[in-house]
Parts: structure tokens; sequence; C-alpha cells
């Protein structure tokens, strides 16, 4: 279960992690006790918030008031917010990135630790990257912290708040059965003093009984995929502009690589599984149309999933509602022949092969 932020920071104040003084604002009353500038975040369970208008600053209680209606209710990737957390705003000497997550490869937790606070982990060169794996039968150890703290180039007192906060976070992980635990950035302000301007923490679900102070947040999934679970469709929305309808996870995933080869963005996929009943397809081809994709890539492979039943479906859906968008199929497997031949009467462009279907799909997209 991913936390909310300010969910993750009531977390980290139990832990002794100094947080940013600020609370859930809803309107004028909620800033009452809080000192400007302020933060304004908007809470949902993605990154990406800034860049959406979700983050904004602002200078008085008349600012703070009109920014807050900007937020509240703003749609970010599917999710629409609906709690925004106030903050006053920190006074930053360095940024810094920590994190601790499960690498399940090795069994082990792995801290990861950079001095390239607050951008995308995945922006930072691996070299300024450090990483360090913890024995789980013995807990982290002095060395363990020495060793990650050490390379992030910090003066002597703020080492020592750093390696506090280190330890507090990998006894959180550990006592909350936690998958990640990030702070990015994780500051030093001009006093001197650690402090977590955010928070990412995922809590494993099968671990929430355990939990009974950690309140669900029921924003998990976002409407369409809350229809699509009610219809017990397999779908998940993405970032990039592209929808994939394959069946099975493993073509899912090779589908949606194959769009990254050609520099496509898989937006929202969505697996048939082993389905060839055309009213399913039908409901799921209409999930996809309320996605708003610029290109719809169906990939089949029919082992027992018959083709020609899938395209019929495909085909209802289209001939009764029209599409806004190019779709291009690549299906392959029993009664592929008459399904190809289903597909082209309903104006869809047929492809024979994985690469030429995920090229064109990336092309008409956008994609270089």
């Amino acid at each position: 279960m991913k936390l909310f932020e300010y969910r993750g920071k009531e977390l980290f104040d139990k832990y002794g992690i100094a947080v940013p003084n600020g609370k859930l604002a809803t309107g004028e009353k909620d800033f009452s006790n809080l000192n400007f500038p302020l933060v304004l975040k908007a809470q949902v369970p993605i990154g990406g918030r800034g860049k959406a208008g979700g983050i904004k600053t602002t200078k008085n209680l008349k600012d703070a008031k009109e920014k807050l209606s900007q937020i509240i209710g703003l749609d970010i990737r599917g999710y629409k917010v609906g709690k925004v957390l106030a903050e006053e705003m920190a006074n930053i000497k360095k940024e810094l990135y920590m994190s601790i997550s499960l690498d399940r490869s090795k069994r082990m937790p792995l801290i990861m630790a950079s001095a390239s606070g607050g951008m995308d982990i995945e922006s930072v060169p691996d070299d300024k990257i450090f990483k360090e794996w913890i024995n789980p039968l013995i807990g982290i150890q002095s060395f363990n912290i020495r060793s990650i703290v050490s390379r992030l180039g910090l003066e002597k007192e703020e080492t020592k708040q750093v390696s506090i906060v280190l330890s507090k976070i990998y006894k959180l992980f550990r006592e909350y059965d936690c998958e990640l635990v990030e702070i990015n950035p994780l500051i030093i302000n001009i006093e001197g003093e650690a402090m977590a301007l955010d928070s990412k923490v995922i809590i494993n679900d099968d671990a929430m009984f355990r939990h009974t102070d950690v309140e669900p947040e029921l924003t998990e999934l976002t409407p369409l995929e809350k229809d699509a679970k009610e219809k017990g469709i397999a779908f998940v929305q993405l970032g990039g502009n592209i929808g994939v309808i394959a069946n099975g996870a493993g073509l899912t995933m090779a589908t949606l690589d194959a769009l990254t080869h050609f520099k496509g963005e898989g937006g929202v996929f969505l697996d048939l599984g082993g389905t060839d009943d055309p009213e399913k397809v039908k409901q799921a081809f209409e999930l996809m149309k309320k996605a708003k994709p610029k290109v719809i890539f169906l990939n089949l492979f029919g082992g027992i999933t018959k083709c020609d039943t899938v395209a019929t479906g495909v085909k209802s859906v289209i001939t009764k509602e029209g599409i806004d968008c190019p779709v291009i199929t690549r299906i392959k497997g029993m009664n592929e022949d008459a399904a190809k031949e289903i597909l082209k009467d309903a104006g869809l462009i047929t492809a024979t092969t994985l690469q030429d279907a995920a090229k064109r799909s990336s092309d008409l997209a956008g994609g270089k």
C-alpha cells in the first residue's frame, strides 16, 4: 500500500525524523497556525505532481486560498486531488536523496543515497548513487551507516544528523514491513538540522493487518482502474500515450519493451489473459477508449485464446461506437487468418511482426 506524503510524514514524526510544520488544508481556517511562505502539495499516490501543477508556493493568505482552489479537484494522471498538504517553507542548505528498498534478487534491504537530492533518482548518474546492502539477520550496523554517509560530502555535524536519520528509517522499514521508504529530498537546513521534505512509503499489502494504526487510502486505483477491476479486467494506467491490449503478463511486458525500443511510451496496458469472450473483449476496448490514448496497439497470441473471437469483439465496438485513434494490430496463433480479415474489414492496421507493429505505433504516437 502506497501512503500519501502526509501519512508517510506521520510515521517519520513517530520515529523522530524531523519534517516541516504543516497540516492538511481544505480552507482558510487551516492556514491559521502556519507561518508564510507555505508550500501546497497535492496528495496523490504518484510522482510528477510539480509538473502537473500539484505543487505551488504561496506568500500570503490570499495567495494560499487562490492556489488551494486551483489544486483541489485537479486531475493528475487519472487521480483527482482531494487532499492538499500545506507546509512551512524550509531554508535549504543541502539536498540529499535517501531510500531503503527490498532487493529481491539478493533478498536483502538495499540502502541508496546520493548528494544529488531533489531530482528523479533515475536522472542521477550511477557513480553519484551510493549503495549498501544490509544483512537482515543482523540488521543495520554502524559500519553500514558510515559506508554510505561518508560518501555524501557532509560536514561533521551534518554527517551525525544524516546517520541518525538513516538508522531511524531502517527501523521504520523493518517494523512496518515496508517495501520502500524514500526521502527525496532529505535536506540540511541552514540551522544544520536534517529534515525530510518529502516522503514515499510503501507497506506490503499482506502485512497491513499488523499495522492497524495506518489507515488505508481509498484512491490507490484510478477511476478507470476501479471500473476495470469491477469487470475482472487487468488494467493499469501509466504516463505515456499508447494504449496496449495484449493477453498474458509476459506478452504485455514484452510489448511495452518493444514500444520503448522504438521511443514509444505505453500509457495504458490492458491484459486480456486467456479470454476470447467477445463481450469481455468489447468491455476491454470500451475501457481503452475512455483512457483516450493517441494510438491503440492490440498484440495477441492465440494459444488457448481464439484470435477470430477476439477480433469479433474488437470489430463490434468499432462498428457500433467508432474509434478516435489509429489501431495497430498484430495477431498470431489459432484462427489468425480469419482474425486478420475481420480486423481489416473493420478498417484497422495489421502488422506481421511485433517489431513492425511497435514501430508503427510509436511513429503514429510521435516517437522518434
